[in-house]
């Protein structure tokens, strides 16, 4: 009786093994990157968008991303928690150049009427020497906003100063791919470098 029993259970976590490893193949089948990432991503994140560099052109979306990137939405007068995220990305960059690995830090602004050409240019170029400042009209950059489901709302103005209340992910764009992931604040530099690298060595 016994010895029954033990061959049925043998045979039922032979059958959920073989389950468990054909659904993990479908999904590793599905998604390259499926050991990359946290969880699953809801729906399409990204995609075109026009906006303006820091030379005052204006660039799409395949000018911009041309190797792997790490875009940020944010604002150069934003008090604390831009230049955090931002000086975060930066680093986490470095690190991975020092690895051989190339990813083009990105900052896309929320601020249009604010953040001309030349401001973003300023303030990318003081957190990276490779970082890309994009604004833009109020329509291109809720364009590219929208694309990225981001958010942003504007607080109403005190003696002409104004914050800006907005999401502070951080998203991982290939060339030719779009799209692979987004990343939270509280990541330390090493740990994006090392979730970035692992999308980059298998893509």
């Amino acid at each position: 009786m016994n010895r029954v029993i033990s061959l049925s259970a043998l045979a039922v976590a032979a059958v959920f093994l073989g389950a468990t490893l054909w659904v993990t193949t479908r999904v590793s089948d599905a998604d390259q990157f499926a050991q990359c990432r946290y969880g699953t991503v809801a729906g399409d994140l990204g995609g075109p968008f026009e906006l303006v560099n820091a030379q005052g052109e204006t660039v799409t979306d395949a000018d911009v991303i041309t190797q792997p990137s790490l875009i940020y939405f944010g604002y150069t007068f934003c008090p604390d928690v831009c230049p955090l995220d931002v000086d975060r990305n930066a680093q986490a960059v470095e690190i991975l150049e020092e690895r051989g690995t190339m990813v083009t830090p990105v900052f896309i602004t929320i601020d249009p009427a604010r953040d001309t050409a030349e401001v973003v240019g300023e303030f990318a170029d003081a957190m990276h020497p490779r970082m890309i400042g994009l604004t833009g009209s109020d329509a291109q950059v809720k364009q590219a906003s929208q694309a990225y489901r981001t958010y942003y709302k504007a607080h109403p103005p005190e003696d002409g100063e104004y914050l800006v209340d907005h999401s502070t992910f951080s998203y991982f764009v290939m060339p030719e791919i779009g799209f692979v992931d987004y990343f939270r604040r509280e990541l330390t530099p090493e740990e994006l470098a090392d979730k970035m690298q692992c999308f980059v060595d298998n893509s």
